[in-house]
């Protein structure tokens, strides 16, 4: 997958899209359903993604004027955002999400070539802000799935897949006990090797499925291991 945000952003076009046609298929009753995100509503969620696409607005705007804006004004804030909005009607729902992927596209539009250059305080610290794209993208396709409702990981591109297991991957090998394993991707001829390789499990399966169990989006059901046994428990992920 490109690396370059304004590329990128026909991936977090489709990705909205997708999002809108599941979103507008919600009731009330759908909406105050469970989320596979414990605590969460399906409202929050759909809440959380129209705030996040408010946050990275401010995080471009601080990138393209050298304002020192942070994502949220606070992790409070963020909070009792997400709460205020969780139960509002479906309309509601769609129209605020519907216009902060406007606000968020007109923000990409807007960024001059040099200020992709900037590094700017995200809600986990400072982030370049050429990855601000991939980042709107990540939240969209994974809090997809948090929806609980006809879209899982065999639905994610697998150019997405593969950016995001490696990404995954990286940051469980860069924590604080990280796991040893390896993994197989159907397909491929390279194996993803996170630790010592030397007695390692290999999980093997396709990388979609892969990508989703290391961030802890599935049990990992169609994957295998060998030697036979269970599947290693992944790290948390961000």
């Amino acid at each position: 997958m490109t690396t370059d945000p304004l590329l990128l952003m026909g991936e977090v076009d489709a990705a909205t899209s997708r999002l809108l046609r599941t979103a507008a298929a919600f009731d009330a009753a759908d909406l105050a359903a469970a989320s596979r995100l414990p605590g969460w509503t399906r409202g929050h969620v759909l809440a959380h993604l129209a705030r996040n696409a408010d946050g990275f607005v401010n995080l471009l705007t601080a990138a393209r004027t050298g304002q020192a804006l942070p994502m949220y004004s606070s992790l409070a804030a963020r909070t009792a955002d997400i709460d205020a909005g969780a139960g509002r009607p479906p309309g509601e729902h769609l129209d605020d999400l519907r216009r902060t992927a406007d606000l968020f596209a007109e923000a990409v539009t807007a960024m001059p070539a040099e200020a992709w250059a900037a590094t700017v305080q995200a809600r986990m610290g400072p982030w370049p802000a050429a990855l601000l794209v991939w980042g709107r993208l990540r939240e969209i396709e994974v809090h997809h799935l948090d929806l609980a409702a006809d879209y899982g990981p065999a639905d994610w591109s697998e150019t997405f897949a593969h950016r995001l297991l490696r990404e995954a991957a990286s940051h469980h090998a860069t924590g604080p006990t990280p796991p040893s394993m390896v993994l197989r991707l159907d397909g491929s001829e390279h194996d993803v090797v996170l630790g010592d390789r030397d007695g390692a499990p290999i999980v093997a399966g396709p990388v979609s499925d892969l990508a989703a169990w290391l961030i802890g989006r599935a049990g990992g059901e169609p994957l295998s291991v060998t030697p036979d046994g269970p599947l290693p428990t992944p790290p948390e992920w961000i």
